[in-house]
């Protein structure tokens, strides 16, 4: 059975779109997703239709770079890192981006596309990454302030340790999928 998920393109939900796990751009140094096609459960795309809406009014737009993980993704970042802080065991974990109701974004601004200062990149696995990390300049921390509040707002959590993760609350009621039940195919050929 296959389970419902949402494609967010930029057409219909007015975001960017650069997922990081299609190309060889992240951790790994590897693409682990097959095609950079971008889905999240029904839920949880109602709530970042929210977070669109209220970041236009100021003049910003969000770029994601993750959303729904199959399963077998995870696994590989998994053995990437082993008893990462950071990544989710997919056997024992929450893995919220294998159920379908978390995001990885930051903000930009809407009319020049450039992405607003946060004070580290995405997947920077330091405590620089974390929310309310204080090394980080005064720019960054607003700015990851307006993001969790227009997150917060449409319904969304933060991970204390991401600055750029954010996840539908009680994500556990979500059963976890893997890519032949999501019907994504996102994973590569191993």
């Amino acid at each position: 059975m296959i389970a419902t998920l949402t494609e967010i393109t930029r057409e219909q939900f007015d975001v960017d779109i650069e997922l990081y796990y299609a190309t060889t751009h992240n951790v790994t140094g590897k693409s682990i997703y097959f095609n950079s096609r971008c889905y999240l459960r029904q839920e949880a795309a109602d709530c970042l239709n929210s977070a669109i809406s209220h970041a236009a009014t100021l003049g910003l737009k969000l770029k994601l770079w993750d959303a729904f993980r199959p399963v077998e993704a995870q696994r590989v970042l998994w053995n990437a890192f082993p008893g990462s802080d950071y990544v989710s065991d997919p056997d024992t974990g929450r893995c919220p981006h294998c159920r379908g109701v978390a995001i990885d974004l930051t903000l930009i601004d809407r009319t020049s596309g450039t992405e607003l200062e946060m004070g580290t990149g995405f997947d920077d696995f330091e405590e620089a990454a974390w929310h309310l990390n204080e090394s980080v300049c005064l720019e960054a921390r607003r700015n990851r302030l307006l993001l969790a509040g227009l997150m917060h707002t449409a319904g969304f959590e933060k991970f204390d340790y991401e600055w750029w993760h954010y996840q539908l609350p009680d994500c556990e009621r979500f059963p976890i999928l893997t890519d032949q039940e999501a019907g994504t195919q996102l994973m590569s050929a191993q």
